[in-house]
């Protein structure tokens, strides 16, 4: 296996339509994330980007064009290809503007769509062929999403979202528009589009309906309309995509921090599970003949590929365990029981004894999103933290992903709040219960979740003993005037206006008011080249912490918010532990527990 191969698989391969032994991937290229081929027939690989801020965005179409999306430290680019065994590399549409990726699709017959966000907040929806200069058939001033396009490039599906609901359209490569689901002026819930069958002549759309409380499949085509296939209802949220040569779907479903997968045939009405391992599918694919390509992780296990078909997969070498124990908790709170994934460094440290009399410190993880949810899935911070002694809670607190559409609606009662009530009822939970140190606890989050590190340690002070904010809303004042337009419009959907229509509802939420309050060490790392969590939000936090002469430390980033460069990663991860190490020292795995304080005295270092 060639060195482009060192780490863990972050993504599914993505398989040529007309060769599902030629395949595109992103993996490692000393420490950052560039895009490669492998050949399954061969089991060889090339690499086929070297960029200085690494590449992530890729596809290959059915002629085996290897495409890539090109782009500046602000996500700005254009789409690239190449030949799958190499040779020049063109433009993939010449002459389009820079812009954000939004979707590339290329039809069986060659004619390609990409969507690009603009500077201004719009979108541009470009139609043309490979190598040439594409028209513009759509330009919007919200954000609009490819979905997809038909086999024959006569139909091309776009989502937009507004409000938080999701409306797909359907127009030709004219600009035309053919349909808008669901049609103006009527309810029901959003659609979100998983694309249109490959196979040639159907032209048919499949999409995910969601509803108040569940989500089911629905259809479109031009002759038919909408066909909604509420027979088939999932409790929680479900992604799908075509079988290559059948008219049955591939769902997968996230399902309290694991994933399920089934195989549905809307038409004939028929729904099975799939069997699959306990865990988490970080993606899975169906292939021509019944054949499945999956992704496949849990805690202990970083991510591997796995095929059904005796395709050949690309495979890392020797992985690593996590060490330790991997269990789940499940905490009452007013909307429902709160799921913890919870990683112990000791595999006995699920009872307290008298062999073990003092329990470990604690870092909870707070994933980000909001729209979004921690899984049963390796995770390379919890392996270094449970290997360093700590234990590791990952809380899937009220807002988050994989627990039906009404949790994900809790969040909103005053934003923020609900999920640090949830995170310090985790938290008593386990100290209660004598699983962690209830002197040794620490916060640690990224973008959305480093937002909240800095919302709980302000309104709960006595709490937490340390904290690790990266790429944090430290201000959303000033966070909101300086943020992309897609982040201001789904700010003034949370708190119901702008920061000068409701300004008592900004600063009730905003970590920079309660900035005084903080009395735990914390360390905040800040990009300066993000464009969503600005860094000057940032600094004025940073500002109101060194007025109140509260302890912390500051990192900066030369990236943006999303950076493909492992060096960055691998840089705040060492910072953030080497900062853990000096607020709540933990035991070695395998070494003696720490004597127990005396009542009312100091805590032992």
């Amino acid at each position: 296996m060639g060195d482009g191969f060192k780490v863990f698989l972050g993504a599914l391969p993505e398989a040529c339509p007309s060769d599902v032994r030629r395949m595109v991937l992103t993996a490692d290229a000393d420490g950052r994330c560039e895009v490669f081929t492998w050949d399954a027939a061969t089991r060889t690989t090339r690499q086929v980007t070297d960029r200085p801020q690494g590449t992530v965005h890729c596809a290959l179409d059915a002629d085996g064009y290897v495409w890539w999306f090109d782009e500046d430290a602000q996500g700005r680019g254009h789409w690239w290809f190449q030949a799958f065994d190499g040779g020049c590399r063109l433009p993939g549409l010449p002459g389009a503007p820079a812009g954000l990726p939004r979707g590339l699709a290329v039809a069986a017959d060659g004619t390609v769509a990409a969507a690009l966000a603009t500077r201004h907040g719009g979108t541009s929806v470009l139609v043309g062929r490979r190598g040439r200069a594409p028209r513009e058939i759509l330009g919007t001033t919200g954000e609009v999403r490819l979905g997809g396009i038909t086999p024959e490039g006569d139909l091309v599906a776009l989502t937009t979202v507004s409000d938080g609901a999701a409306t797909v359209s359907v127009v030709t490569p004219t600009g035309r528009l053919v349909a808008t689901l669901p049609r103006p002026g009527t309810t029901g819930g959003g659609f979100w589009c998983r694309g249109f069958s490959p196979r040639p002549g159907r032209s048919e759309l499949l999409l995910v309906h969601e509803l108040e409380d569940r989500y089911h499949l629905a259809t479109w085509t031009e002759r038919h309309g909408l066909v909604s296939h509420s027979w088939c209802a999932f409790d929680t949220e479900i992604t799908a995509r075509w079988y290559p040569d059948t008219d049955e779907v591939l769902v997968r479903q996230e399902r309290h921090g694991r994933s399920l997968l089934h195989r549905v045939s809307p038409h004939r009405r028929t729904r099975h599970v799939v069997p699959t391992p306990a865990g988490s599918l970080l993606d899975a694919a169906p292939r021509p003949g019944g054949g499945l390509h999956y992704l496949w992780t849990d805690t202990a296990h970083p991510p591997v590929a796995r095929a059904t078909d005796g395709v050949a997969l690309p495979v890392p070498g020797l992985l690593p365990r996590v060490p330790g124990r991997h269990t789940d908790l499940w905490t009452p709170t007013p909307d429902g029981p709160v799921h913890t994934l919870l990683s112990l460094p000791r595999p006995d440290d699920d009872r307290a004894d008298r062999a073990h009399p003092v329990p470990p410190p604690a870092v909870f993880l707070v994933h980000g999103g909001p729209a979004d949810h921690d899984r049963d899935a390796y995770d390379a911070t919890v392996h270094s933290l449970v290997a360093s002694g700590y234990a590791v809670a990952r809380v899937n607190y009220r807002g988050s992903t994989g627990y039906g559409p009404r949790w994900r609606r809790a969040f909103a009662r005053g934003v923020g709040h609900p999920q640090v009530d949830d995170l310090a009822a985790v938290r008593a939970e386990l100290v209660g219960r004598g699983l962690v140190d209830d002197r040794a606890t620490a916060l640690w989050g990224v973008s959305w979740g480093a937002y909240l590190v800095l919302l709980a340690l302000g309104t709960r002070p006595g709490l937490w003993q340390a904290g690790v904010a990266v790429k944090p809303v430290a201000d959303w004042v000033s966070a909101h005037r300086m943020t992309t337009p897609a982040l201001r419009a789904l700010d003034i959907r949370w708190f119901g206006g702008t920061p000068e229509q409701v300004p008592e509802r900004y600063a009730d939420s905003s970590p920079l008011t309660y900035a005084a309050d903080v009395t735990a060490p914390l360390l905040v790392v800040g990009a300066d080249q993000d464009v969503k969590c600005p860094p000057e939000q940032i600094r004025s936090y940073l500002d109101a912490l060194t007025a109140a002469g509260v302890p912390h430390e500051q990192m900066w980033l030369d990236t943006g918010h999303d950076g493909y460069d492992g060096a960055a990663h691998v840089a705040v991860l060492r910072r953030s532990l080497t900062f853990l190490s000096r607020q709540l020292p933990a035991p070695a795995p395998g070494a003696p527990s720490r004597p127990p304080a005396r009542p009312g005295g100091p805590r032992s270092r």
